[in-house]
């Protein structure tokens, strides 16, 4: 004879697998979702210092480089004049270096900052400001979820000051033709491939450095 008991233990087995079990496989096709955009993005047969489907100048494309003092491993620091993203190596005295469009106008912030998170394919809500500035980005006042499409790109690293979100990010861009440029609302942008490559190389708690830009700004 099943019991109150029985029938409560059987019933908590049995909700507890799917808890568990549901999310899982959701993850697991999310990745899968991001694996194919992953693809979409990167050209065939990827180069980092030679495919260049983009058009970019070949000096924007990723070099390693030495940097002239040394510097702690890990970190990033944004040249917003030469346009250019240098992630120290472990040795602190090599940093591969990647080119990047930074904010148009006086919308580039510079600063001392720490990467607090990483995102894959992350989802973007544009800020009241930025609405104002651009109407057009109402239509995602409550949100567009990530993709090809979404102005983040495939990864994003949100940075922080005395622990809050500044809403500046180090971001992907589905308009690589930018690079190069005054172009963002304050972000610095990089090509999909290239930001993918950097993303796993860079750990939350990093500092990114982004250092002051022309002292004229006319774009």
């Amino acid at each position: 004879m099943l019991t109150r008991r029985h029938l409560l233990s059987s019933a908590g087995a049995l909700f507890s697998t799917v808890v568990v079990g549901g999310p899982a496989l959701a993850q697991t096709a999310q990745e899968r979702q991001w694996d194919e955009w992953d693809a979409q993005v990167r050209p065939t047969s990827y180069d980092p210092a030679t495919s260049n489907p983009w058009g970019l100048h070949p000096r924007f494309l990723p070099r390693m480089i030495r940097t002239n003092r040394t510097l702690t491993p890990g970190d990033i620091h944004v040249d917003a004049v030469a346009r250019y993203l240098y992630h120290i190596q472990a040795d602190g005295v090599t940093a591969m270096r990647y080119g990047v469009a930074i904010g148009r106008g006086d919308l580039y912030i510079p600063g001392t900052f720490t990467i607090a998170r990483k995102a894959r394919w992350p989802s973007w809500t544009p800020t009241a400001t930025m609405i104002e500035r651009n109407p057009e980005y109402a239509e995602w006042a409550g949100g567009q979820p990530g993709g090809p499409a979404n102005p983040l790109g495939a990864r994003a690293m949100y940075l922080y000051a005395g622990g809050r979100d500044t809403y500046l990010r180090i971001h992907g861009t589905p308009q690589p033709a930018t690079v190069g440029f005054r172009a963002s609302s304050g972000c610095v942008r990089m090509v999909m491939a290239h930001i993918i490559d950097l993303y796993d190389q860079v750990n939350t708690g990093a500092t990114a450095y982004l250092y002051p830009g022309e002292q004229t700004v006319t774009s």
